[in-house]
């Protein structure tokens, strides 16, 4: 008996597969996809962001009825947002606004029971050197605190801090230093009903 080996059928494909036909077409994939993105691209404007304005006062108001005595801004300057709120209640609470400027600076008020030295490390600088403090004008009325030491850093941040009690009011930021002013004249820690 003889046996029969089946002979392959049909004629070969049209191309030869190579590594070289494989890499030119990945080549040419990638030079279209890019130029798809970039006609893509051209017909679209910029995308910008607008950030989200958070309601700090209710959270404000949260924090005190759980027993906290947070340390916020009784008012924001015009056109400022704040952008978000962090609470950490507990035997060391923290409390925190963050804030944009009408020109898109960033500014916050962080209070905890922590040294000065520690919270302008971690938020402001490593580096940060003293500058000019800032003491409240007479005419508010029952800040809470009236001295502030001042600090900057290469960068233009700056910041102001105070001892509150037990606690340190840090008021940082890249905003101009008169913005950081116009913050802590308006800190207040009154109850909000």
């Amino acid at each position: 008996m003889s046996t029969q080996q089946a002979q392959p059928s049909g004629s070969p494909g049209r191309y030869q597969r190579s590594v070289v036909g494989l890499v030119t077409s990945l080549v040419v994939t990638v030079v279209a996809i890019a130029g798809l993105l970039y006609f893509m691209g051209v017909f679209r404007s910029e995308l910008e962001i607008e950030p989200e304005a958070v309601d700090y006062v209710e959270t404000v108001q949260s924090a005190q009825q759980a027993g906290l005595t947070p340390i916020y801004p009784a008012t924001l300057p015009k056109d400022w947002i704040a952008t978000g709120v962090d609470v950490t209640p507990g035997d060391d609470p923290v409390f925190m606004i963050r804030m944009l400027t009408d020109g898109g600076k960033f500014v916050a008020v962080r209070q905890e029971d922590s040294s000065v030295t520690a919270l302008l490390s971690r938020w402001v600088d490593e580096k940060t050197e003293p500058a000019d403090g800032y003491t409240v004008p007479a005419d508010v009325p029952a800040p809470v605190a009236r001295d502030w030491k001042g600090y900057a850093d290469d960068g233009g941040d700056s910041a102001y801090a105070a001892e509150v009690g037990d606690e340190t009011v840090l008021v940082f930021g890249s905003a101009p230093a008169e913005d950081l002013r116009a913050v802590v004249d308006v800190l207040v820690t009154t109850p909000i009903g």
